[in-house]
């Protein structure tokens, strides 16, 4: 089961984005992007549809639309956490059978809320309660996620991959990159960004388990 959470950034306009809101099994809104969603749902789905959940602290939700839909808001008032963070959290909490999470609309608008949401994506891949479920952001423009240790990934030649990591202690060797990682030092977050697959697989070996965000074309 998958599910999708669409943030208040800018609204999917490609048709990628929008099939996985489409394909979802359970879809929830952070707190004021029930308005662009609504706007948007018969261009989706074809038919009105309702998320299953909005949730939030409900400070940029209209009140009209607070009382409306009040049969499927959760308000979440702590501040610990972005509504992002808040809208994983519940369903890892509620729909346990969910494995994967797409995350539309967290991009856009705010560069500050795009690189929030983006770096949380490393700090879901290391939250116990979130193992097991993949998680990844999607726009009109790249697929984000993140990895904890040595993996092969099948990108195919041709795709452009960039690569970031907060821990300037990591070393990354690559195969199947065009411009190999091995000496790069994550000391900066251009570093090993702009790259290319060379080959379908592209394979990334850690020199020890730590933490690294991917955004693919």
């Amino acid at each position: 089961m998958d599910a999708t959470i669409l943030c208040n950034g800018s609204f999917p306009r490609k048709d990628y984005p929008r099939y996985l809101l489409r394909k979802a099994d359970r879809i929830v809104c952070c707190d004021g992007a029930l308005v662009p969603f609504l706007r948007h749902a018969e261009a989706v789905f074809g038919e009105a549809r309702l998320p299953d959940t909005v949730i939030g602290d409900m400070d940029s939700l209209p009140a009209r639309l607070r009382k409306e839909f009040a049969d499927r808001i959760v308000h979440v008032a702590e501040q610990d956490d972005n509504d992002q963070t808040k809208a994983v959290r519940y369903i890892a909490e509620n729909w346990p059978e969910v494995t994967d999470i797409h995350i539309l609309g967290a991009t856009g608008k705010r560069e500050d809320h795009t690189i929030g949401n983006l770096s949380l994506l490393m700090e879901y891949a290391r939250t116990e309660a979130l193992q097991g479920i993949h998680i990844e952001i999607v726009s009109d423009y790249g697929t984000a996620f993140a990895v904890t240790d040595s993996c092969s990934l099948e990108l195919g030649a041709g795709r452009k991959v960039s690569l970031f990591s907060p821990d300037n202690s990591l070393q990354i060797r690559s195969e199947g990159l065009v411009w190999p990682t091995d000496a790069v030092v994550f000391d900066n977050w251009w570093k090993a960004t702009l790259n290319r697959a060379s080959e379908d697989t592209v394979r990334l070996t850690f020199s020890h388990p730590s933490i690294a965000l991917l955004i693919l074309d």
